[in-house]
C-alpha cells in the first residue's frame, strides 16, 4: 500500500471512528463572573472556552454550539442571561429541545450545568424557576457551585448554608445534591482544586447512554475512562482478529489485520484527542510493524501519546497492540505464538505474558470487555 493510498485510508478511518463516537453537547447557565468558563477548561481542557462564535443551533436562533475539537459542543446563549433574559431564554430552549429531538443524538443537548458562586450567600427565586423550567423542557439540571473553599475535607460554612437554602426548594436537580467546586487552583490561599471528578462523573449519569462514548472523548481528567475505552477498543480489534483468522483463506496474516489495527489505532486516537497527522504517523509505524512481522519496530510507538510517552511501562504497554493483533490471529488458527503457547485467547497466560512484557493491569485485557460505568464499575 503505497503512503498516499495509506493516509488516504487512515483518514476515511478516523472520520468514521469519530462520527461514531459522536458529539456531547453540554449547557452551561448560570450568572456572568461564576466561573463557567473556567470550570469547562478544568474539565475538558485548556481554554476549551476561549472559543469563537458557533454555528446556530436552528435556523434564526439566538442559541449558538461552540463545536470544541471533534467531541464537545457548548452552547453560547449570546447575552441571555437568567434573570434578565429568563423568558427568552426558555422559549429559545423550548424551541431548540423540539426540534434538535427530530435529528441524531449528536446534534441534541444531554446535560445542563447550572452554577452559582458558592459564596455568594444568596439563590435568587428567577435561578430556582429558570431551573424547573430547564427540568420541564426534559433537559437533566446538575447544580454545580463553583469557587468554593475546603479545608481539612470541610466546605465553608457559607457554601453549606447555600447549599441548604437550594435543596430546601426541593428543586428537580441531578442526585438531588449541589456539586461543589474548585476549577483552579489559588496559589496565594493555597487552596487546590476539588470536586471535578465527582461533576464529571454526575455528568456521566445524567447523560443518555449514546453520548457516554464522546463524553469520554471529551473530557481530559478522567484518564481511567479513557484508558478503559481503549481497552475495549483492543479487545474488540483482538476478537476480530481471531474471528477473521480462523476462515482459512490464502492470505497472510497482514492482509487481515492491517484494516482491523486501523480502525482500532484511528479509534484510540480518536480517545484520546491524537491529532490525525500523529496518529497516522503512529499507525503507518504499527502497520509496518505489523506487515513485517517485527516487533521491535513499534517499540516507540506510543511516546507520540499525550500523557503516554517519554519510555518506561506506559509506552510499551501502547506498543504491543499489534502484537495481541498477530497473536489473536495465530490462536484462532491454532498456531502458537510467542509466549501464548499455551494461553486462550484472554485468559491467564496471557496476562502473564503481557506482565512479562511490562504491560500495566490497566490494557493487560486483552480479550473483549464488559461495558464499564465512569467510575470503572462493570454493568
Amino acid at each position: 500500500m503505497s503512503e498516499e493510498l495509506f493516509r488516504r485510508s487512515f483518514r476515511e478511518e478516523y472520520d468514521k471512528q469519530g462520527l461514531e463516537l459522536g458529539r456531547f453537547n453540554l449547557a452551561i447557565f448560570g450568572k456572568t463572573g461564576v466561573g463557567k468558563s473556567t470550570l469547562i477548561n478544568a474539565i475538558f481542557g485548556e481554554n476549551v472556552a476561549a472559543t469563537g462564535i458557533g454555528e446556530p443551533v436552528t435556523k434564526g436562533s439566538r442559541l449558538y454550539l461552540d463545536r470544541i475539537g471533534g467531541h464537545l459542543g457548548i452552547l453560547d446563549t449570546q447575552g441571555l442571561e437568567v434573570g434578565k433574559n429568563t423568558r427568552e431564554l426558555i422559549t429559545e430552549l423550548d424551541t431548540v429541545l423540539k426540534q434538535t429531538r427530530q435529528r441524531p443524538l449528536s446534534e441534541q443537548l444531554h446535560v445542563a450545568w447550572y452554577c452559582v458562586r458558592g459564596m455568594d450567600r444568596r439563590f435568587e427565586d428567577s435561578e430556582a424557576d429558570f431551573i424547573r423550567r430547564l427540568a420541564a423542557l426534559g433537559l437533566p439540571v446538575v447544580m454545580v457551585f463553583t469557587q468554593v473553599p475546603m479545608r481539612d475535607g470541610v466546605y465553608h460554612p457559607d457554601a453549606l448554608a447555600l447549599a441548604d437554602q437550594v435543596l430546601g426548594r426541593g428543586l428537580p436537580i441531578a442526585d438531588d445534591r449541589v456539586y461543589f467546586t474548585f476549577a483552579q487552583p489559588d496559589p496565594f490561599s493555597g487552596q487546590g482544586t476539588h470536586g471535578l471528578l465527582d461533576l464529571l462523573d454526575a455528568t456521566f449519569r445524567a447523560a443518555p447512554q449514546g453520548a457516554f462514548a464522546a463524553l469520554v472523548a471529551a473530557q481530559a481528567i478522567n484518564t481511567g475512562a479513557k484508558a478503559r475505552a481503549a481497552r475495549t477498543t483492543i479487545g474488540s480489534a483482538v476478537a476480530a482478529a481471531a474471528t477473521a483468522a480462523a476462515i482459512p483463506i490464502p492470505f497472510a496474516d497482514a492482509t487481515i489485520l492491517v484494516p482491523i489495527q486501523l480502525g482500532m489505532m484511528a479509534r484510540i486516537g480518536q480517545i484520546y484527542g491524537i491529532p490525525f497527522d500523529r496518529a497516522a504517523l503512529m499507525s503507518t509505524l504499527a502497520t509496518t510493524a505489523a506487515t513485517q512481522g517485527g516487533r521491535a519496530a513499534v517499540t516507540g510507538l506510543l511516546k507520540m501519546v499525550p500523557g503516554a510517552g517519554g519510555g518506561g511501562r506506559s509506552h510499551r504497554s501502547w506498543c504491543r497492540l499489534d502484537l495481541h493483533l498477530r497473536d489473536g490471529a495465530g490462536l484462532a488458527r491454532g498456531v502458537p505464538t510467542g509466549g501464548q503457547r499455551t494461553a486462550r485467547l484472554g485468559g491467564r497466560g496471557a496476562r502473564r505474558r503481557a506482565g512479562a512484557l511490562g504491560v500495566p493491569r490497566a490494557v493487560r485485557q486483552v480479550g473483549p470487555a464488559r461495558p464499564v460505568g465512569p467510575q470503572g464499575r462493570r454493568a
